[in-house]
């Protein structure tokens, strides 16, 4: 059967122009292309419609990491349930709050909303042990976010755009929370774009949080942290591909007075809004960068394996 979808959508957006209609391909927001609640370590919120069609076969590959040369904006939303499936079972607990906590670096962190399902119970209520799991999880954020260890920081860059004394693009602006802000450097400047954080102190901390003014595009494609060790040699900590709205990274726990943060790769300029130095004290990190066969394939090509995949055999929501 045909469905008039270009009609539905146009009548949502006409009476509630704030909506934002999701579906394999928008026109708002799109499915990662799995119900796992993860994305991909590289993930565009720059798609193309023509190349999905709702209720058919999709690329999961290209729906989680959408298109870098996209001409449409839609951004991809996690989905997941806090328990085994979709509905409330007596047999079934919800996931853990560290789980939630894994599930939340692998969607928000990974430039998505993050859509958590928590069905009502037999008597129409959340149960108990799902509210619980949800405090527990709100507490686990506020603790780690909280406290931004970027903000002791004397921040410098490699260049900057504009007068100097003019704090419109300094780097003293990815501390402050918004999008409307941000360091802009010097567009003479080609590449190696680097964000310096010295600090009075040796830190302590496992997380690197970052952050585009989308209002301009998404623009940075890799970059990577590095330390300045006890012996004043520069180590690599961490390095990861696409930003957009929010990206979090965790890796091993690390100490130093000194970081140097270095986009390698860019359509355009980039811009940072946000730049966040954090410790995680819960969380186990598994590894501390993009697969390196994704990235390199993805960096060097910028193309996306054509791999069928059957969106029938998924559960409805």
């Amino acid at each position: 059967m045909e469905y008039f979808f270009d009609d539905w959508f146009s009548l949502v957006h006409q009476l509630q122009p704030g909506a934002s209609i999701f579906s394999d391909v928008g026109p708002d927001t799109r499915w990662v292309g799995n119900e796992n609640g993860v994305a991909g370590s590289t993930c565009w919120s720059l798609f193309n419609h023509s190349a999905i069609k709702i209720g058919g076969y999709s690329d999961a590959r290209y729906s989680a990491e959408g298109d870098a040369f996209g001409q449409d904006w839609v951004p991809a939303e996690c989905d997941v349930s806090i328990r085994t499936g979709w509905f409330w079972h007596a047999s079934e607990k919800p996931k853990s709050a560290m789980t939630l906590l894994d599930l939340y670096y692998k969607s928000v962190g990974r430039n998505c909303p993050l859509l958590l399902n928590v069905p009502p119970n037999s008597s129409g209520l959340i149960s108990d042990e799902d509210i619980h799991v949800l405090k527990e999880f709100s507490e686990l954020r506020n603790s780690i976010f909280s406290h931004n260890l970027a903000k002791f920081a004397l921040l410098s860059a490699s260049s900057t755009r504009g007068d100097p004394n003019d704090s419109q693009f300094s780097p003293k602006n990815v501390i402050e929370e918004g999008l409307y802000t941000y360091w802009a450097p010097d567009q003479g400047q080609q590449s190696d774009w680097t964000l310096y954080l010295e600090f009075q102190q040796v830190i302590t901390f496992n997380v690197l949080e970052l952050q585009e003014p989308i209002q301009m595009g998404q623009r940075i494609i890799e970059f990577h942290l590095d330390m300045l060790d006890e012996n004043g040699t520069w180590q690599h900590v961490v390095n990861g591909t696409t930003v957009g709205y929010r990206r979090l990274l965790l890796f091993p726990t690390v100490k130093s007075h000194l970081l140097r943060f270095v986009i390698d790769k860019s359509k355009v300029f980039p811009l940072i809004s946000h730049l966040g130095i954090y410790m995680d004290s819960y969380s186990v990190p598994q590894h501390v960068s993009d697969d390196a066969h994704t990235k390199s394939k993805f960096i060097n090509n910028l193309v996306f394996r054509r791999t069928a995949y059957n969106l029938s055999q998924s559960a409805s929501i």
